[in-house]
């Protein structure tokens, strides 16, 4: 995984936006100097906790727990899980900090020990970010259980180290998948991309279902994860937000996230709408269609954006095939390609009530799903990756199993380095 070096945001940053993104946040004054009382500190001043009322909301394949469900590291015990966060256990770097592989052993009655292989993510002493988005991540993952969100297994809080410990996916990101180049990453079919944008899509569902319609605010392709059989898992929850009251059509917020990504309204706003979440959904459909970054501005003038260059092309057969990821080799559904792209249009609306709810949208993938419609053999046909002007593409480097989310500003002055 590529490491990405970004620029500061200011230290006192307006609620409203800016026009910039940033993930800088503030420390809480609740900082603790030990575990005890900063467990305690967490949920007393846990704004998810308290505006949940506590109540236990079971859904199908999934549920809200009523407090965080999770287990209580100590600091020597990550030390000694990712042997003393030795070098050779990197999995990545984020904003946060960086992301360890480490084993836990667990002591059985018998002679022979098991144990589970983590992602340990440790704050970084130089990271803009902090005790804010950390305890975020423990207050909504701590309390979401779905199949298609990451289990966050534990945390740690002492003195000044802030960890979170995650299982481990062993596929990586989407994002190394769709655009990771060399002999260690291989292409993915349509069928299996099918697959991780639906139990993504089911993930986000959950979310925006639950009791307090809960928005990610940062749904992109480095955020869903992949088990051993790519099966697709949402993680880092750092910017999740509660969603507006029953009388209310938005929250407002400093706008967080990741250029090429965000809806219109958000970024010109600060209005962070549940739809917001279904317009970086439509964001990622095209880019799992093209195999093209969302933001790259090593391509020509006027194709920066992705959405803004495609979107012409995604309504009708004939254009789409020439926008198809040359990687699929032609080998796609061309009925079901054309239903995801005009999917994605009905998401990318230029207003949130225009947009499907993400509960249609799972609807609609699993109707084109049950179609079963078979791949079509290949066909020698010129598509915008035919040559070197469409298709300028930096080579991504290895991601993260457990990929830490990397802010906006870095997404968008690097997208051509592994952001």
């Amino acid at each position: 995984m590529g490491i990405c070096w970004g620029f500061p945001s200011t230290n006192n940053p307006s609620p409203r936006t800016t026009g910039q993104f940033s993930s800088s946040v503030g420390i809480s004054q609740t900082t603790s100097n030990n575990t005890s009382s900063g467990e305690s500190n967490i949920y007393a001043n846990s704004q998810f906790s308290a505006a949940s009322g506590g109540s236990d909301l079971a859904l199908p394949k999934g549920q809200v727990l009523p407090s965080p469900n999770l287990r209580i590291f100590s600091y020597p015990e990550l030390k000694n899980a990712t042997k003393n966060f030795r070098a050779d256990t990197v999995l990545g770097e984020g904003g946060f900090g960086k992301v360890y592989k480490g084993w836990l052993e667990e002591k059985l009655t018998s002679r022979n020990g098991t144990g589970s292989v983590v992602a340990v993510k440790k704050l970084s002493s130089e990271s803009m970010q902090g005790l804010e988005e950390w305890q975020s991540e423990v207050d909504f993952l701590g309390r979401l259980s779905h199949p298609n969100l990451v289990k966050l297994v534990g945390y740690c809080w002492e003195d000044k180290e802030l960890l979170l410990v995650y299982e481990f996916m062993q596929k990586g990101s989407l994002e190394n998948h769709l655009f990771g180049r060399g002999s260690a990453i291989q292409p993915l079919p349509w069928d299996i991309r099918f697959k991780i944008l639906l139990g993504a899509a089911r993930g986000l569902e959950f979310l925006h279902t639950s009791e307090k319609h809960i928005i990610y605010r940062d749904f992109k392709a480095s955020n869903i994860l992949l088990d051993g059989s790519y099966n697709a898992k949402i993680s880092d929850f750092g910017l999740a937000k509660l969603g507006p009251s029953a009388s209310q059509s938005h929250v407002t917020t400093r706008v967080m996230g990741t250029y090429g990504y965000a809806a219109p309204e958000y970024m010109a706003t600060g209005h962070l709408y549940v739809k917001s979440d279904v317009y970086c959904f439509g964001v990622v459909l095209v880019e799992m269609l093209t195999g093209l970054h969302a933001l790259d501005t090593t391509r020509p003038s006027g194709r920066h954006n992705l959405v803004d260059w495609i979107k012409p092309y995604l309504g009708e057969r004939r254009k789409l095939k020439h926008t198809m990821d040359s990687r699929l080799e032609g080998k796609y559904p061309s009925k079901a390609a054309l239903q995801i792209a005009q999917l994605a249009l009905k998401c990318l609306g230029p207003e949130p009530k225009t947009r499907p709810s993400m509960k249609e949208v799972v609807e609609i993938m699993e109707q084109i799903d049950a179609s079963n419609e078979k791949p079509n053999e290949p066909r020698i046909h010129p598509t915008l990756h035919s040559t070197a002007y469409f298709h300028v593409q930096q080579p991504l480097r290895h991601r993260s199993p457990l990929h830490p989310r990397l802010d906006g500003i870095q997404s968008y002055q690097l997208p051509q380095r592994a952001c």
